[in-house]
């Protein structure tokens, strides 16, 4: 059984800088898509960063240049450095592992997308 754990949330003031992480245990294939999604009270789910095994990255455009989002393929973990915080950052924020499955040669490897507990991160004023 796959799993995500994510850790680094909390309180912090406006302008402050948080540092979520998330570690997936068990066996899980390398190529895939790791990410962080947020969900504020009465909003949808959103997509706040994303990151290939290959290192490409999306953003969403309210975090351009203020989050940054990088992982650690051998330790199978993503994390979002969260930089110059605003109130409108307060979410519960997510942690995702995705990929589309496939053969890899002679093996073939089940699609997946698995999700975190989730940690919340509030920003005062």
């Amino acid at each position: 059984q796959v799993q995500l754990v994510e850790s680094g949330g909390g309180l912090v003031q406006a302008g402050g800088s948080l540092r979520l992480s998330c570690a997936a245990s068990g066996s899980i294939a390398s190529r895939n898509v790791m990410g962080w999604y947020r969900q504020a009270p009465g909003k949808q789910r959103e997509l706040v960063a994303t990151i290939t095994s290959g290192g490409s990255t999306n953003y969403a455009d309210s975090v351009k240049g203020r989050f940054t989002i990088s992982r650690d393929n051998a330790k199978n973990t993503v994390y979002l450095q969260m930089n110059s915080l605003k109130p409108e950052d307060t979410a519960v924020y997510y942690c995702n592992a995705q990929s589309s499955g496939g053969y890899s040669g002679t093996y073939y490897l089940k699609p997946y997308n698995y999700w975190g507990q989730g940690t919340q991160v509030t920003v005062s004023s």
